[in-house]
């Protein structure tokens, strides 16, 4: 069998493997026998053995899933530079000359740069600002097709695509009900997914890499034979999936890219043009850079779709910066697959440049075929009126300049719309957890004059003919919104504390306040700063800023009003609640019984019990299931004498 219909085999064995397993402890369903299954998964063992490769996800691997504080960051030995650009097809084909090339996918993801060395995956770091990058080695040896193990035995750095299929990004997507907090588009996707501190969210995103540059191959050095369509053959018998490709020369390069043309209709994976680049290595490398770009390779984008529309609207939206940012909506238009109404329009001399106004026959078109951007109005009857009150608050606008450009501006320094963070943390899920309010959402509401201040919140289903106007509500979504906010009115007063936002109160500083207090909001209102620094974990400057907090009038007239919609239970209290008081824990891994960390942490919590991010000195237990892990906290926690216990351990030394 030829090595790439091995690694062909391998990777359908490694589906066929994962798919049975899935069915008999998920879902108590067996989909092949006992012998078919120990005959497949010898199969993949051999195979293994004998090309020297081992993928990501092989069911003959288990997967330790591991946790870090942050992502360090890392120098490329040499820049990454981006690529000159043309939407020519005759420009490209000219760049070609008489040479041969390469014409493959530009894919729209995240750019990593993987090193290995003896055969392992030993470092990954993302492109970055091109000089330095993050190191996510932890988080790149989850993705769905990458090869943890290769034959290659010296070093080997290769660089490539991290994407998220458009299919995958579907899926994910559905799952989310809060319109706001869908995926804007794979790529951001796939951005903060390759970019976790938990890999084990990474593995759960399916990401995948497409390899499209060998960068140096040291110490088993192979003979290319000075043909870059051999390096791209070399990487294929390593195991690693490259960006597809067809060698092109300037008498066939135009029917090359109508045949990507007419791919992109149905290709699954986020492209937003195409990559040439020169077969002849040595002709490559004696080009040289430029300032900017390589000279070896060019990026082709594909023309922009223009579609004419009507231009509606202009709506003017107030931001946390005081920014009032203005929006073009218009009769929703297909573009690029999908249907667009709605364009930033960027600032006021944006629009008097393009003399919009309501009713104007413009062209929409989407930048980079992501971005909505109106590219001409055909009519230009610029009526458009810059409002003189923040939609938000009444007050006065005033017109600045920033940058050569006038934007429209709220002084108001109390404009509801630039205290959108603190409404977000009001609702979050730790505070008073009103689901379907994302920050998006909230900064809609507040543009258009629904919220002020916190109790608005609670009479948002007063505003039901704006709200099911808005982009992502219907009856549906305002009905199940309305119902999650009168769940929000029955909460607890820790929830309460943390949700005022007062300086460096957390929720664990809100409940050490709360047990202090024995559940008494007048007397936290009333504490003097020498009561409150004299609590464990409080201190003095977060004493300070309690009482400056609860100084303020109209902070207190904000409260006041609020809890006139909220009913605040009282916490029960006993000697077996706090049994865990003064223990600290660290929480790593997955969990069985808790359906997160966060449920986890509550629970410690409410028990008197503390949990941090790290393992120190002053860590009584670190939980984790996978006792016998080679993870940084375990070995941290093996080092210092720190028991490890799993959840039944913990379950055991809590229950009553």
């Amino acid at each position: 069998m030829a090595e790439n219909k091995k690694i062909e085999r391998m990777k359908e064995l490694s589906g066929l493997l994962r798919e049975a397993s899935r069915a008999y402890y998920a879902e108590d369903n067996e989909i092949m026998s006992n012998y078919e299954y120990d005959k497949l998964y010898d199969e993949l063992v051999l195979l293994e053995q004998e090309t020297g490769i081992t993928l990501s996800g092989s069911p003959t691997e288990s997967v330790g899933y591991e946790s870090v504080d942050f992502l360090p960051k890392e120098r490329h030995e040499k820049p990454m530079l981006s690529l000159a650009k043309t939407k020519s097809r005759e420009e490209l084909k000219d760049w070609l000359a008489d040479k041969e090339g390469l014409l493959s996918w530009k894919l729209d993801g995240l750019t990593i740069v993987l090193t290995y060395e003896n055969g392992i995956l030993q470092k990954a770091v993302t492109r970055g600002n091109g000089e330095v990058g993050e190191v996510i080695t932890n988080n790149a040896r989850v993705f769905r097709n990458l090869p943890r193990k290769i034959p290659f035995g010296g070093t080997l750095t290769l660089r490539g695509e991290a994407v998220i299929p458009y299919s995958e990004f579907e899926k994910i997507n559905a799952e989310i009900e809060d319109a706001d907090a869908k995926y804007k588009n794979p790529r951001n996707l796939c951005s903060g997914s390759v970019r976790q501190l938990n890999n084990e969210i990474t593995a759960q995103r399916s990401v995948y890499f497409y390899a499209f540059s060998l960068v140096q191959a040291l110490h088993e050095t192979p003979d290319f034979q000075n043909d870059r369509e051999n390096q791209f053959r070399f990487l294929k018998e390593q195991g690693f999936d490259v960006v597809p490709y067809v060698r092109v020369s300037a008498q066939n390069i135009l029917h090359g890219i109508e045949g990507y043309e007419e791919k992109i209709k149905s290709f699954d994976i986020p492209s937003d043009g195409l990559v040439l680049t020169y077969c002849d290595m040595a002709y490559s490398a004696s080009l040289g850079l430029t300032a900017k770009f390589p000279r070896d390779s060019i990026a082709f984008k594909w023309a922009d779709e223009i579609a004419e529309t009507t231009l509606r609207e202009i709506e003017w939206s107030p931001s946390r910066t005081g920014l009032i940012n203005p929006v073009a909506v218009f009769d929703g238009v297909e573009l690029e697959g999908t249907t667009v109404s709605r364009a930033s329009l960027h600032n006021i001399s944006y629009i008097r440049d393009l003399s919009l106004g309501t009713g104007d026959r413009v062209t929409v078109y989407k930048a980079n075929m992501i971005i909505p951007q109106i590219a001409e109005n055909l009519t230009k009857s610029g009526n458009c009126s810059i409002p003189q009150s923040c939609p938000a608050c009444g007050g006065e606008t005033i017109i600045k300049k920033t940058n050569e450009a006038e934007v429209l501006f709220c002084p108001n320094p109390l404009c509801p719309a630039k205290k959108i963070k603190a409404f977000t943390l009001f609702t979050s899920r730790d505070a008073m957890h009103m689901e379907g309010l994302s920050e998006a959402t909230l900064e809609k509401m507040i543009g258009k004059g629904l919220i002020h201040e916190y109790a608005d919140l609670f009479h948002l289903k007063e505003h039901k003919d704006v709200i099911t106007k808005m982009d992502g509500f219907g009856e549906k979504s305002f009905c199940n919104l309305v119902e999650k906010i009168e769940a929000a009115r029955n909460t607890t007063l820790p929830r309460l504390i943390y949700s005022l936002g007062i300086a460096g109160i957390g929720l664990a500083n809100a409940k050490l306040l709360c047990r202090f207090f024995d559940d008494d909001l007048d007397r936290i209102r009333r504490a003097q700063s020498e009561e409150l620094s004299s609590i464990e974990g409080i201190g003095e400057v977060l004493a300070g800023g309690i009482c400056t907090y609860f100084a303020s009038e109209e902070n207190n007239r904000v409260l006041d009003r609020l809890l006139q919609e909220i009913v605040i239970e009282k916490q029960k209290t006993d000697a077996q609640k706090q049994s865990l008081a003064g223990k600290v824990f660290v929480i790593t891994g997955s969990l069985t019984h808790f359906d997160n960390r966060g449920q986890l942490k509550e629970r410690i919590e409410s028990m008197g019990g503390k949990v941090t991010g790290s393992v120190t000195g002053n860590t009584d237990y670190l939980i984790n299931n996978d006792i016998t892990s080679s993870s940084g906290k375990n070995k941290k926690a093996k080092e210092l004498g720190i028991p490890i216990i799993d959840e039944n351990a913990f379950l055991a030394m809590t229950e009553e």
